[in-house]
């Protein structure tokens, strides 16, 4: 009668260590599942938000890369109290600004507006050249600002109302308004074609 105790307590054990592995595997799959979710609704933004963070190919897709890994890991924690959009930007932009401050540390220059990609011999479209040429300006243009900066701006470009950029950012709504109306009369200014004669 001594082993019935022992044996109860050992099924008690195994019963409360499958609950646990169970409620784990659920916790695992709830979080694969709202990364996928984020992955197909926001992949696309997270490609843009690398590419105005990086113009080294390599390090770009690394650095999309790096979005992707802290997104699916940030799930596990993500409670929804925050719209599923303002918590991948806030991750995506988290992880670009640590990768800015990073190369800026080691690399100290900056990327000049007259320092453009080159663009593919093949490619001899005029118009589609003058849409990657104008793409990989803006791009640059954007790297060169400040970390609040170029997240407000890309926010700006990915069509977030200023209230998501700011609770993505934590800045006011009133300094997201300031700061884009600034960025955007900087960018004009800065793009602003020269008088033809």
């Amino acid at each position: 009668m001594s082993s019935a105790p022992g044996a109860f307590l050992q099924n008690i054990c195994k019963n409360i260590e499958w609950a646990d592995t169970k409620k784990g595997m659920t916790q695992q799959a709830d979080q694969d599942a709202l990364y996928q979710r984020a992955a197909d609704a926001f992949g696309p933004a997270l490609q843009r938000v690398a590419r105005a963070s990086e113009a080294n190919p390599e390090k770009c897709r690394d650095l999309l890369q790096d979005m992707h890994v802290a997104l699916w890991k940030s799930f596990a924690v993500f409670d929804g109290r925050c719209q599923l959009s303002t918590w991948v930007y806030r991750v995506a932009h988290n992880i670009a600004a640590r990768h800015v401050d990073r190369e800026r540390k080691h690399n100290h220059a900056r990327i000049d507006l007259g320092d453009i990609s080159e663009i593919a011999d093949d490619l001899n479209m005029a118009g589609a050249v003058e849409k990657i040429d104008a793409l990989d300006r803006l791009n640059a243009w954007i790297r060169r600002l400040q970390t609040p900066d170029r997240q407000v701006l890309t926010l700006y470009l990915e069509n977030l109302p200023a209230a998501e950029i700011a609770d993505i950012t934590g800045l006011s709504s009133g300094a997201v308004a300031t700061r884009i109306s600034r960025l955007k009369a900087q960018l004009a200014k800065d793009f602003q074609e020269p008088p033809h004669a």
